[in-house]
């Protein structure tokens, strides 16, 4: 049985949230969220004896943001996971920039919409692991076929091609067609994917 108990207003623009699961007294949660129109922070304490704390920020306007995110363990007394990007935001574009994997591996991507594709886009992203000095760089681009069909394909320098369909049965009812092969290896059997999302 999960429990949670929400407490609002304890300070201006803050809410404090507890969650546990019955009998899994291990399980619980203690977070503390606070909001403002231009920077949201959360924090989240694990209820029991060596928890891990986990923390968000971000703090931007509707053009341009900045975020981090950070887990600890106190049991080991080390940050297991920290990210921190930036995003910029315009009318017809979009384009951010994302350290993760603890510093390890830098994300630089950029969307540009087009009215040529029906309100689709074209994407383009370069991705490096600084441990396995790999570079990887993709391409995509996304198209409206008609209000309730949506057609997405990238390729990236390995070779790796993938397509889908997303379309809309009934509103809020999904049927997505995928499929992935790699170029470089015609041999092997090309993936795919049936998903089906239906809500009353």
């Amino acid at each position: 049985m999960l429990t949670t108990f929400t407490l609002s207003d304890l300070l201006p623009s803050a809410k404090t949230v507890a969650s546990f699961k019955l009998p899994d007294y291990n399980s619980g949660k203690l977070e503390v969220q606070y909001f403002h129109e231009h920077a949201a922070l959360t924090t989240a304490v694990g209820l029991k004896k060596s928890p891990a704390v986990d923390f968000s920020a971000t703090i931007g306007t509707p053009s341009i943001a900045f975020g981090a995110e950070a887990s600890y363990m106190t049991s080991s007394g080390e940050f297991t996971k920290y990210n921190a990007g930036v995003n910029m935001t315009k009318p017809d574009s979009n384009a951010s920039v994302i350290l993760a994997d603890k510093g390890d591996s830098l994300r630089v991507s950029y969307l540009h919409y087009l009215n040529q594709l029906n309100g689709g886009a074209v994407v383009g992203e370069i991705a490096r692991k600084f441990s396995t000095n790999e570079n990887t760089l993709t391409v995509g681009c996304s198209y409206l076929v008609d209000p309730h069909t949506l057609v997405k394909a990238k390729l990236n320098n390995h070779g790796n091609l993938g397509a889908l369909v997303h379309h809309e049965l009934r509103p809020k009812s999904f049927l997505t067609i995928s499929g992935a092969f790699d170029t470089k290896a015609l041999e092997k059997t090309p993936k795919f994917g049936l998903a089906l999302s239906l809500k009353p």
